[in-house]
């Protein structure tokens, strides 16, 4: 069965007289709880890719599924609504609110849509102890380390307990030993929620931690 299938997507941005194919072709699958990684040099296409899968950017071209349901179908209200309860996201930049506690931080998903029922707000309780900062709900990002602002953001990611992460260089500016708990912790909350996760990494042991290496190379996503 497969929950999110990429059909012969293309993007095209216009650039002067040569516009830029930034993806060419891409058609990909995974099934309930499987994982990629998307590795390949910069400005390969990965982050392209990942906002197309997202919703965030639509292509030139192709379609995007994910349990049947194109992202970018649907006016914005339906595009954002599609965004926050079936995907999580994971930058490089953790993006926290300086202004709001961690906990305060991992809740903003569910703003979205309202005020937070209780049980949301100790589903996040939850998870930021899972990630090691239940002692730390309360402290707004300013007090907490590079590593622990990314469990933050990796607690927020799940909170809604989407069916797909889609994580960008999410320790790209992490230490290698950080890096790894952040990517194995990640890992280990997703099996547990039943998700599927998509990551894009120059990292070789953050891929191995992942596993399902997938390369793109010149926009075209190699077998």
């Amino acid at each position: 069965m497969v929950v999110l299938e990429l059909d012969r997507i293309t993007k095209i941005f216009p650039a002067g007289v040569a516009p830029l194919r930034v993806l060419d072709d891409v058609s990909l699958s995974l099934p309930p709880g499987g994982r990629m990684v998307i590795m390949g040099p910069s400005g390969s296409g990965k982050s392209t890719l990942l906002s197309i899968v997202g919703g965030l950017e639509p292509p030139t071209s192709g379609r995007v599924t994910l349990d049947g349901v194109d992202p970018h179908a649907g006016g914005a209200a339906a595009r954002a609504a599609f965004r926050n309860r079936r995907v999580g996201f994971v930058f490089q930049d953790h993006q926290l609110l300086d202004g709001c506690t961690a906990l305060d931080n991992v809740l903003l998903p569910a703003l979205a849509t309202g005020t937070v029922p209780l049980d949301l707000v100790a589903r996040g309780t939850r998870l930021l102890e899972r990630v090691g900062l239940g002692p730390r709900l309360a402290h707004p990002p300013a007090m907490l380390s590079g590593g622990e602002r990314q469990r933050v953001a990796v607690a927020r990611a799940l909170l809604l307990s989407p069916r797909l992460i889609l994580a960008d260089e999410p320790t790209g500016q992490l230490d290698s030993h950080t890096a790894a708990e952040i990517t194995r912790l990640l890992v280990d909350l997703i099996e547990e929620s039943g998700g599927m996760l998509m990551m894009v990494t120059h990292d070789p042991a953050v891929a191995a931690v992942v596993g399902g290496v997938r390369q793109l190379h010149d926009g075209r996503l190699e077998p």
